[in-house]
């Protein structure tokens, strides 16, 4: 790197990767508001194409977020009539949450990028691969001071 040290080159690799990669999640969120949606819309969209029915507690826990942010996405998509919730024939307490027609085929014309494109990409992974990817983000969370 032009007017950097040897020694200061590979810490500076990382951060433009870091950069990289923050700069395409952000293109990504772009192209996607621009489709009309959120992320989190996305990604739901794309677990129940995979996984549905599925109830809010799934959502919250696949999206890392509270029952409640998840109980108000889930309203936002079904407002926008993506998605539409059914009480469990065997449990009316349990509320299930599945894909309109028009939902699902909006989850299938998606291009997949971002976070959902990361998700499938992970899975594919070997569990040691995994975990050195772990450590390092666990390494940045720490150096950044951020907290859970």
């Amino acid at each position: 790197m032009v007017g950097y040290d040897d020694e200061q080159a590979p810490a500076l690799e990382v951060i433009g990767r870091l950069l990289r990669l923050y700069r395409y999640f952000r293109r990504y969120s772009r192209e996607i508001h621009r489709a009309g949606l959120r992320g989190r819309e996305v990604a739901t969209l794309r677990y129940l194409l995979e996984s549905e029915p599925l109830t809010i507690g799934q959502i919250a826990e696949y999206l890392f977020i509270s029952a409640s942010t998840a109980s108000e996405l889930v309203s936002r998509m079904e407002d926008a009539g993506h998605v539409a919730r059914r009480r469990s024939k065997r449990d009316c307490r349990v509320v299930y949450v599945e894909l309109t027609p028009g939902g699902r085929q909006l989850a299938e014309e998606m291009p997949l990028g971002g976070i959902p494109l990361l998700r499938e990409k992970l899975k594919a992974l070997p569990a040691e691969r995994l975990e050195a990817y772990d450590r390092c983000f666990s390494d940045l969370l720490e150096y950044m001071e951020i907290g859970d």
